[in-house]
């Protein structure tokens, strides 16, 4: 049984942000210090947090609750069977997401809010080395 109305229940869901989340924000200002520059609106499949687009690399910040985190996912305790099916709708997107941006050339990084959080300079290295390895290996050829 869910302690909070249904209408305070939707008041504590609609503040829960989609999108420049402190982690993100944490990453990009990481980033733009390293000298990356990126983009964050952009159309492509799953609508990734971060894009390098001449290096065509996608990141996604992942929400340990949202995305199933195996370290931190906890199971909700009330209306089970919407939560249990709902994760679970998220992990089969964040798959195709995947595979949709690798048909279209794309190299798709993900990583945990608590990877951010504990470690942001470590996360931004390897999206560094990644971006530029991509640019590198494209101007090559």
């Amino acid at each position: 049984m869910d302690v909070l109305t249904a209408e305070q229940r939707s008041k504590c869901m609609s503040r829960i942000r989609g999108k420049d989340t402190k982690p993100e924000i944490q990453l990009r200002k990481c980033l733009w210090s390293m000298g990356l520059r990126y983009r964050i609106a952009n159309k492509l499949p799953g609508k990734p947090d971060i894009i390098f687009v001449s290096a065509k690399v996608a990141v996604f910040v992942d929400g340990c609750f949202w995305h199933s985190c195996p370290l931190h996912s906890t199971k909700p305790s009330t209306n089970k069977d919407f939560w249990i099916t709902k994760l679970a709708k998220n992990k089969r997107r964040d798959k195709l997401v995947n595979k949709q941006l690798q048909k279209l050339g794309w190299t798709v990084m993900r990583f945990w809010e608590h990877e951010v959080k504990n470690d942001v300079q470590k996360v931004g290295n390897r999206i560094f080395r990644t971006v530029m390895k991509s640019l590198t290996s494209s101007s090559v050829g």
